[in-house]
């Protein structure tokens, strides 16, 4: 492994009270760069010290934050944006070096980020309340909504510069005050992000970054004064930080992990299949929670997308993503992610599935330190395989076969997950028969990645998603505020005034 000197090393520091500081800690994460190995920069490992530091000044900052006029708050997001598009491209170079995704890939993570931004600045039509007269004779009610106190966003490292945007943006436009705990994987675009947050005038306390671990996160899950929780990460952690937030008095929106199953009848049209296939596959090496990792093909519709398929994985340009010209698929994020996908891709091979294209052999000419691995596509595997139960998260694809509809949506409901479902075929009768049974939270007819758009929300389902609102769209504004329900009523002249004299 090839890694920098500290001196070479990009700054990677915490961000409290408005002051950039890398604090005095024992430990650091490093941070590579996938494509070449290279260890770029070390993430500080803070710990519940520093978490109380930053909610006190969440805490200070809330009051007035709180009573800043929305349209207020619209005005720096308005600028904000204009920051994110002026900085778009350098955004998106550096997810592509601390992430490994090709650039192409890391300006839809850094467009769609900005999306919900563009719709955080609605805000002052999406916190409207409701208000209904006469609930009784001479009694009004109204609705309002206001803000939780302090909110927290625990990240992954797979979308450095959406999934933040996913949390902070909604939550401060709602009048909310914010810690961010960005992946240690993956930390230097979150100080990026909210160094332009800062530059359009936001007010010191409001959003404050914190770097760390496990220890770094159960302090947010256990401290009195923080009141809502986003994460998103694996189920099994998603299942932990719920539990632990709400045992704690939180309120928590936790997005897992999914195995998403994408169904390719026989009357499918077999070359947009295969090209929606190998994005869904293996865009973003395969590291997305919506990435389509199985495909069920029904009937006769192997015989002829399992040929074309192994063929356009075999023809996909593995290699670096930060330089020019680049590969078309990066690598993934770590040394020991790549060794837990290559063992994973052996087991399904050990438990009696068909190797069609093994990536694991793939070979990157002047990189031999990045962590690559080549498009892998695993044929006539059996729900009771290993391959099949985990989420491998990485550029594999499963193949399982099944006879008709019926058994392709048993396969599929059979999952614990329920993240997202798709379906080629050309019948609207199949097709809808598919979105009504199917049981998944975002469902794609003939789109092989389902995500929503910011105005919709990420509706995973079963144990892809821990809680209740979901993160975008408006569930994400009821999150992130509570309803208060107001109902007045106002007497006659002198009714009830005990000073009132005939």
């Amino acid at each position: 492994m090839v890694t920098a000197t500290a001196t070479e090393l990009t700054p990677c520091p915490n961000f409290i009270n408005g002051e950039w500081t890398v604090p005095d800690v024992d430990a650091f994460n490093p941070v590579y760069n996938p494509s070449t190995g290279e260890q770029i920069a070390q993430a500080p490992m803070s710990g519940p010290d520093i978490v109380d530091q930053a909610v006190q000044a969440a805490a200070d900052a809330f009051p007035d934050w709180w009573q800043t006029p929305p349209v207020e708050r619209i005005r720096i997001l308005f600028r904000y944006k204009m920051l994110l598009e002026d900085a778009f491209e350098e955004l998106a170079m550096s997810v592509t070096r601390e992430h490994g995704k090709t650039l192409q890939e890391a300006r839809g993570d850094v467009r769609r980020g900005i999306e919900v931004v563009e719709y955080a600045c609605a805000i002052t039509e999406l916190l409207k309340g409701e208000c209904l007269e006469n609930v009784a004779r001479g009694i009004d009610c109204e609705l309002q909504r206001q803000p939780v106190g302090i909110c927290a966003g625990i990240c992954p490292y797979n979308f450095p510069a959406l999934v933040p945007m996913w949390m902070y943006p909604l939550a401060i436009a709602c009048g909310n005050t914010f810690i961010l705990k960005p992946s240690e994987k993956v930390p230097l675009t979150s100080v990026r992000l909210i160094q332009l947050l800062e530059q359009a005038g936001l007010p010191k306390g409001v959003l404050n970054i914190v770097h760390g671990g496990r220890e770094c996160v159960d302090a947010i899950l256990t401290h009195p004064q923080i009141n809502a929780i986003s994460f998103v990460g694996s189920s099994p952690v998603a299942k932990y930080i719920f539990e632990k937030g709400t045992q704690h008095g939180k309120r928590v929106q936790a997005a897992g992990g999914a195995k998403n199953f994408v169904v390719v009848m026989p009357d499918a049209e077999i070359p947009k299949a295969v090209d929606g296939m190998v994005d869904s596959a293996f865009g973003c090496a395969g590291q997305r929670c919506m990435a389509g990792s199985t495909a069920i093909t029904v009937g006769k519709a192997a015989d002829q997308f399992l040929p074309d398929m192994a063929k356009a994985a075999q023809s996909i340009q593995v290699g670096p993503t930060d330089r020019t010209p680049a590969g078309q698929m990066g690598a993934v994020i770590s040394p020991d992610h790549l060794n837990r996908v290559r063992n994973l891709i052996e087991k399904g091979k050990e438990e009696g599935a068909d190797l069609l294209v093994d990536g694991r052999s793939v070979k990157v000419q002047d990189y031999p330190n990045g962590f690559y691995l080549g498009p892998t596509i695993i044929d006539k595997v059996q729900p009771e395989m290993t391959v099949h139960k985990e989420e491998l998260f990485g550029p594999v694809l499963n193949v399982i076969r099944a006879d008709d509809l019926h058994h392709a949506l048993e396969v599929a409901n059979a999952c614990s997950f329920g993240n997202g479902c798709c379906i080629y075929t050309r019948s609207g009768q199949v097709a809808r028969e598919f979105k009504h049974h199917v049981k998944a939270g975002m469902i794609g007819i003939n789109v092989g990645i389902p995500a929503p758009l910011a105005y919709f929300p990420f509706s995973g389902w079963d144990y892809s998603f821990f809680g209740d609102l979901h993160i975008q769209g408006r569930e994400a504004i009821y999150f992130y505020t509570r309803a208060k329900v107001t109902t007045t009523r106002w007497f006659h002249h002198a009714e009830g005034d005990i000073w009132h004299k005939d």
